[in-house]
């Protein structure tokens, strides 16, 4: 059996956040956590039961040291993330900022994962995986990572492995102009890519999530995700002008913060679709999972008390969009 179903790769940075109810201008006290796209996907899978592998890298300083504990503790395989003398672990602050909701500051200019290059890939076991994960923000960081990303889904592809896309559009680290064609790319490169509705309007300027899935293509399970109403699901190779998709609503769910539930949505859906689950289980785990997440100011929650759930979902049938 191999060491891992499914690979992650991408940037993993230490969060700064002021306690509950200060603003980080003013606040005294603060909680550091450890967060990123890629590395939340790979602990909620891991809650989820999934042997799974996180690669990147990190300074060789305490703050890598933080990462990859935290990163590990839920039982990631973090063997692979390589250690940088000469460039730091990259860092990121939340400013509860009252009407404006949550603002991210972003500190990883520099960081050790943003020196990413094809060559990394040399030393991962990518056709020893199911499935590899990666997320747009890795191919924003630097041109390196760019070339980083589309390299993996290559070799993915050569080995017969799946390939999972999450478009994650950061306006602060790069314009629409700049990202709309790389993101594209790499979602049609993809088995199944997960983008929001805003997000797909903002960078792509598509208005419904029929636009969306006609722009991708029809050999890539398009996953278009609308807040707090639901998810509809588009599967590959179903044809365009008649299939309305399949379409679960989101659960019901006090909102504490929403930054990474889309991570958490991620890793659900990616769970039940390695246990061969229905396109209407598949959106429902996504839902439980990111639930977690939107119920608190982390970017992972424990969800293993998902597990059994997941191996053993109840039915449903959702409703057809």
């Amino acid at each position: 059996m191999p060491d891992h179903e499914v690979l992650c790769l991408g940037e993993a940075m230490v969060l700064v956040a002021p306690w509950p109810g200060q603003l980080l201008a003013t606040a005294r006290d603060v909680a550091l956590s450890v967060a990123g796209a890629e590395s939340n996907v790979a602990r909620y899978l891991a809650d989820l039961g999934h042997r799974v592998a996180w690669a990147s890298r990190v300074g060789s300083d305490p703050l890598g040291d933080r990462v990859l504990t935290a990163v590990a503790r839920p039982g990631v395989d973090v063997r692979h993330v390589e250690r940088d003398p000469s460039a730091p672990t990259g860092v990121y602050f939340k400013d509860p900022s009252g009407e404006d909701g949550t603002r991210v500051h972003y500190y990883r200019t520099g960081s050790a994962a943003s020196w990413l290059t094809p060559a990394y890939l040399d030393t991962l076991p990518i056709a020893a995986a199911r499935l590899v994960h990666l997320s747009g923000i890795t191919a924003a960081l630097s041109a390196g990572c760019a070339r980083t990303a589309t390299a993996l889904f290559d070799r993915a592809r050569e080995a017969g492995v799946l390939r999972s896309f999450d478009v994650n559009y950061r306006p602060a680290l790069w314009s629409t102009e700049d990202a709309a064609a790389p993101l594209l790319a790499l979602a049609r490169q993809a088995d199944v890519v997960f983008v929001g509705l805003d997000e797909a309007a903002q960078v792509w300027g598509t208005t419904t999530a029929e636009d969306v899935r006609d722009l991708i293509g029809p050999s890539v399970s398009v996953v278009v995700k609308n807040a707090e109403i639901g998810a509809v699901l588009f599967e590959a190779g179903t044809d365009t002008g008649a299939d309305p998709g399949t379409f679960v609503p989101a659960e019901p769910v006090d909102v504490v913060e929403p930054v990474g539930a889309g991570d958490a949505f991620a890793a659900g859906y990616l769970s039940a679709w390695l246990r061969d689950e229905t396109p209407a289980e598949r959106l429902r785990l996504g839902h439980r999972v990111a639930a977690f997440a939107l119920s608190s100011v982390e970017d992972h929650v424990d969800a293993t008390s998902l597990r059994r759930q997941a191996l053993d979902p109840e039915e449903t049938d959702g409703t057809a969009r």
